[in-house]
């Protein structure tokens, strides 16, 4: 057994560090009971069977220990057990045994629970306590080995000792020995975890429900429960019987046993609840693809790992391999963020995380020293990690902390410009760039052959009636349309016949939710019944196509019903389209005209409903992983990564989008590939109200999409037919932007997705209502990026660096933020779209709920802000078109995407939140107390002003009801060429005759 001591302690720390790394993304835990019963029986099983395999006879090296001589002077009794049994304090026995296995079920189950609970809200979760178990183990040794009253100590002095053996031997005889060295490693563990962490989350832990204090108990019980589960397994593998001393295979059988009981006892809990509780059956009794994989890689590393640590305890201490366990998952986790993190934001105390990081190293350090000179002075006690330690350990220690302090050295804590300055003026370049290239063509020739250089294809047949369509009406758009190019190109992979029958399919089920269009000889109609509620969209759309239907061919359009998208092909079949779709095939017979049959392609839709539908329901379930990312590469981290850590924000997510605290590319935010944390961050993903959706690709007309979805795109009727307007009055006037109140403000409906087992707690409007207001003070302190020194000011024509002070980020409570900065954002009159249970609770944490306003009272305020809902918003043309600074939060896109640039003509807001104080006080500026001193921060009216009024004036030009008929009538062109059975054949070549 002596042979598996080594290979043990370097398996544990391997699968340490492995766990470190694979946990916080891990699948496994989206069903913990059931990932714990897998865990358990097959932790067992691996121990049963290991315990075949191992020596019968008693172990030796723990049984037979030599009396210390400091202890021969005891006093003993004629009866004193035999030098054999000397070195056990309480004469074990097997009570005592039987207790211990019963406590370590005990404890095992309980932990399970507790994992439950604490996964549910882990939003409410603080720094763990497990860093804490070496020092809990430190104090039970000290305890146990305080001499007797009556013992005395031998005299041992050495006149020929030198002070370095003194020393040794004074540490290894001292009951401190491990006191102070696990205390240096766990204090030193936690305030690394503290420090070199990313900010807190914007996910809500209610402060009107329980969750917010019992979770942080939970926390410290579970840790309890561990040093427990430690402490027996450890017992259990050195404990005799009474008649004598246990064979080693006996001691792990033992162990096994208490995992398979565990097991067990788990799994009757879980069938209890799943014959109490009908409603999760059938989440109980599904089992997705990814959270298979996941438990699979996740039962592998766990049962490596522990059966590694089973053996580490058999041969060292639970002292010792809980030390190890911190000690490599606190530098894991701390030098990986240290690694990727460079900038200064998050903000970043070096100082206290390179001494935090010192004093983990030491202490160590220091109980391997004393670990080893306790071996020295007890040669026979063979339950130490080193009988002398190596000189690759200081090295790797010493590499540790010269990686640590060189990261954190090179580590960006300030800067010397704001960030939202930087990010204007390379919006006003970006947006002039996109100007030039939209209205380069003046002429039909020159907006002909711009088209055939962009997109490698003939225009459509009847693009000279477009053209002149556009000219008339003053379009500034004239060669960029490549949304419209996006939309339709996947369905190039499909025969036009194929698109026809689908299109059919569509409608000819009502249950599909969607509805349809017919377009026959320049007439507009509606070829399927609409239900009422929608009545007012088919009617916009028909006013909209009326405008220019004489020049469509004819065809069949399905359009969705609801407000989410509908749409999602799996990215190994985009990718295997791909080369089929990429380079386009123009016949050198080309023509400027449609197909003459194709009424008779379009097949009529049945009077009697079609019963089958291509479509899947998981309305009221998560769908990110079966629809939202699956457009993503099979190896990105929206695919492989489930981040049930949702009470830090993802900085791996943020990077590639952000500057600081600010999103810098409103693009990069519209990719979920890299960003997983979506998953939890809105309601289309986590519950949406109603979805039904297909993963080929169905020709379905939405009037908004998320990223990854194959929805077409075209302008929504709700801002063709006014549904909301921008229409200021007398009473309601739009004045000077300087004369508005400065006030960021928002009304508006939880109606982003249905809650009913708490996903409100993550819904974006949720999230941004609970984050501008300080809900009884549970809002952790937000970032706000201010100017440094005791008494700071920044004025806002300082644009030099040496004339401004630098700026740093800090940490600023939402309490000194709500009085420093004005916000008005509150839900109005009712809670909507939940379960009974989930409206009680928001009804409670949001109380009072504003009462309704007439949406020209928008006009008073100079900052508004624009959130989704199950779908787009509607609200944000109008904003645009007002005096007033919109400030967005979107996750779905919609048929202006391109046309509308960020930091130009609105102030893009992250969906996580994070920047969206520190937005506001640049806008806004500061002017009072933060964290004991005064700061001065000019607010930036005038850049306000600017990019509101660059937003109206480029509203009034591209986003009118005119650009929204152009935009549809290029997109119907496209499509009606896309759904010709000649569409390799046609195409406007009338310029190059």
């Amino acid at each position: 057994m002596d042979r598996t001591k080594w290979p043990a302690i370097a398996g544990f720390a391997v699968g340490t560090y492995l766990l470190s790394r694979d946990v916080p993304t891990t699948f496994a835990f989206e069903k913990p009971i059931h990932t714990s019963i897998v865990v358990l029986a097959s932790l067992a099983a691996a121990t049963l069977g290991l315990s075949r395999i191992l020596p019968k006879s008693s172990g030796s090296h723990e049984d037979y220990h030599a009396i210390p001589l400091e202890d021969c002077g005891t006093l003993r009794s004629s009866r004193d057990s035999s030098p054999a049994l000397e070195n056990v304090r309480y004469p074990s026995s097997l009570r005592k045994l039987r207790i211990l296995f019963l406590g370590l079920v005990a404890a095992i189950c309980l932990r399970v629970v507790i994992l439950r609970e604490l996964l549910a809200f882990y939003q409410c979760t603080t720094t763990s306590w497990e860093a804490l178990i070496p020092l809990a183990f430190a104090c039970a040794d000290y305890s146990a080995r305080q001499p007797l009253p009556f013992r005395k100590r031998a005299v041992t002095d050495d006149p020929d000792m030198s002070i370095h053996e003194a020393l040794g031997k004074a540490l290894a005889r001292s009951p401190y020995r491990y006191l102070g060295s696990t205390a240096l490693l766990s204090f030193g563990s936690i305030v690394v975890l503290s420090t070199l962490k990313a900010p807190r989350s914007s996910h809500i832990c209610a402060a009107s429900l329980p969750y917010h204090w019992m979770i942080p108990c939970l926390q410290r019980i579970g840790s309890i429960l561990d040093a427990a589960m430690l402490y027996c397994i450890g017992q259990l593998l050195r404990q005799r019987e009474g008649r004598g001393p246990r064979s080693i295979a006996l001691r792990f059988t033992s162990v096994g046993w208490a995992f398979l009981f565990s097991a067990v006892v788990v799994s009757f809990g879980g069938l209890v609840y799943y014959y109490v509780t009908p409603d999760d059956r059938l989440w109980i009794l599904t089992i997705p693809t990814l959270y298979f994989r996941g438990v699979l890689r996740m039962n592998a590393l766990f049962c490596f790992t522990a059966v590694s640590a089973l053996f580490t305890l058999y041969h060292t201490s639970s002292m010792s391999i809980s030390a190890i366990a911190a000690f490599v998952s606190v530098c894991t986790t701390s030098t990986a963020y240290a690694w990727t993190l460079t900038h200064p934001f998050p903000p970043t105390s070096t100082a206290i995380a390179f001494i935090a990081t010192c004093v983990t190293l030491i202490g160590f350090a220091l109980y391997v020293h004393a670990d080893a000179a306790s071996t020295k002075e007890d040669p026979s006690d063979s339950h130490r990690l080193f009988s002398k330690p190596p000189y690759w350990l200081y090295l790797i220690l010493f590499v540790l902390l010269c990686l640590h302090g060189g990261l954190l050295a090179t580590r960006s804590t300030s800067v010397t410009y704001h960030p939202i300055d930087l990010l204007t003026f390379e919006a006003e370049t970006q947006h002039e760039s996109y100007f030039n290239r939209s209205s380069a063509s003046l002429t039909l020739r020159e907006a002909a052959e711009a088209y055939r250089l962009r997109y490698s294809r003939h225009p459509p047949p009847g693009f000279q009636h477009w053209y002149n369509y556009a000219t008339a009406r003053n379009s500034v758009i004239i060669d960029t349309y490549d949304s419209v190019q996006r939309d339709i190109l996947p369905f190039y992979s499909l025969n036009p016949e194929v698109i026809r029958q689908r299109t059919w399919q569509l409608l000819a089920n009502p249950w599909n939710d969607v509805a349809g269009i017919s377009i026959r000889n320049g007439s507009v109609s509606l070829s399927t019944d609409v239900v009422g509620t929608h009545r007012w969209m088919f009617d916009g759309l028909v006013e909209m196509i009326d405008h220019f239907a004489e020049y469509l061919p004819d065809m069949d359009l399905a359009f969705n019903l609801n407000d989410e998208c509908r749409v999602a092909v799996p990215f190994e079949e985009l990718d295997r389209i791909r080369p089929s779709v990429a380079t386009p095939s123009n016949s050198d017979t080309d023509y400027n005209k449609f197909s003459a049959d194709r009424t008779q392609q379009w097949p009529p839709i049945p009077t009697e409903p079609l019963a089958e539908t291509p479509l899947e329901e998981l309305s009221w379930q998560r769908t990110f992983y079966e629809f939202g990312s699956v457009s993503c590469p099979p190896s990105s981290p929206a695919r492989t990564q489930r981040l049930w850590d949702v009470s830090q924000m993802c900085m791996d997510c943020t990077l590639p989008q952000s500057l600081g605290a600010y999103l810098a590319n409103w693009t990069m935010a519209a990719d979920i590939c890299h960003q997983p944390d979506l998953a939890n961050l809105h309601g289309l993903y986590m519950s949406p109200a109603a979805f039904k959706a297909a993963h080929d690709l169905y020709p379905i007309f939405s009037q908004s999409k998320a990223p990854g979805f194959n929805d077409i795109l075209y302008p929504s009727p709700w801002n063709y037919m006014d549904k909301v307007k921008y229409n200021p009055s007398p009473e309601h006037p739009d004045m000077l932007f300087a004369e508005k109140h400065s006030t960021l403000f928002w009304r508006g409906a939880t109606s982003e997705g249905v809650s009913s087992v708490g996903q409100w707690r993550g819904m974006t409007r949720q999230r941004f209502i609970h984050l501008a207001n300080n809900i009884n003070g549970s809002e952790a302190p937000q970032l706000l990026l201010l100017p440094q020194g005791a008494t700071s000011v920044i004025h806002r024509w300082q644009t030099q660096p040496s004339e401004v002070n630098t700026s740093a980020y800090s940490y600023v409570p939402i309490s000194d933020l709500t009085k420093l900065l004005s916000t008005d954002v509150h839900i109005v009159d009712s809670i909507a779209r939940c379960w009974p249970k989930d409206c009680s609770q928001q009804a409670q944490e949001y109380a009072p709920l504003a009462p309704p306003t007439d949406f020209q009272d928008h006009w008073k305020y100079k900052y508004l802000l624009d959130l989704d809902g199950a779908g787009f918003s509607g609200r944000f043309l109008p904003f645009l078109q007002s005096r007033s600074l919109p400030f967005k939060v979107a996750l779905f896109r919609e048929w202006w995407d391109d046309r509308v640039t960020p930091w130009q003509h609105f102030v893009p807001l992250d969906i996580r939140g994070h920047g969206f104080w520190a937005t506001l006080s640049y806008f806004a500026g500061v002017n009072g107390t933060v964290k004991g001193r005064h700061v001065v921060m000019e607010p930036h009216a005038h850049e306000a002003e600017r990019i509101a009024e660059q937003g109206r004036a480029w509203a009034n030009r591209v986003l009118r009801k005119e650009d929204m008929e152009i935009y549809f009538f290029r997109l119907l062109l496209e499509w009606g060429r896309l759904t010709d059975d000649a569409r390799d054949s046609i195409g406007y070549t009338d310029d190059l005759v």
